[in-house]
């Protein structure tokens, strides 16, 4: 039988099958996105559960790797967003005397970066954070995933030429970020 129905029918086993298949492709992509590791397995466990509350909505016009795919950045960039606007919040509760400290994000290691290079990696990420959301999710799916343009718009129900056009502009953002960067030390 077929694991998406499988999965359909309830099958605890399907299930447990399809977490341990795909969690590192789950949590890799949400932590390519969000850069704190607590809060990608965080959102990583929300994907998995909005899976299992919504796989009798799959109709398997994609594959289940991409529907997958498009839960974790949709999930991953609702976080980003509300951990924003509660940045923002906080800074208007600054002004006006609310003692709220805002926490510095721990640094973080990607488990696909290899130990040489996690230095230029840590910099990478850091211009990363600057891009805006679909940019980075883009540059996330494409480098870090190693998802080809066709599949990310499918991700991200996209043309793939918008998909090229924001992978050309988050290159270039962070080109020149990373110039300032080095120009800089």
């Amino acid at each position: 039988m077929d694991l998406t129905e499988a999965l359909k029918r309830g099958d605890e086993a399907a299930f447990r099958e399809l977490v341990e298949t795909w969690k590192d492709m789950v949590y890799n992509t949400v932590l390519g996105i969000i850069q704190h590791e607590a809060d990608a397995e965080d959102v990583a466990q929300e994907v998995f559960v909005q899976v299992y509350q919504s796989i009798g909505t799959f109709r398997g016009d994609a594959k289940l790797s991409t529907w997958l795919y498009r839960i974790a950045v949709t999930k991953a960039l609702d976080h980003v967003k509300k951990k924003n606007r509660k940045k923002r919040w906080g800074l208007i509760s600054g002004i006006f005397g609310d003692r709220q400290e805002e926490l510095a994000l721990p640094d973080f290691h990607h488990p696909g970066v290899v130990l040489d290079n996690k230095e230029r990696a840590a910099i990478l990420f850091k211009a990363l954070e600057q891009l805006p959301d679909r940019q980075k999710a883009v540059f996330v799916l494409h480098k870090l995933e190693g998802l080809p343009a066709k599949e990310i718009g499918e991700v991200m129900n996209m043309s793939e030429a918008t998909i090229e056009g924001l992978m050309y502009r988050a290159r270039n953002n962070l080109r020149k970020l990373l110039e300032k960067y080095y120009s800089d030390k």
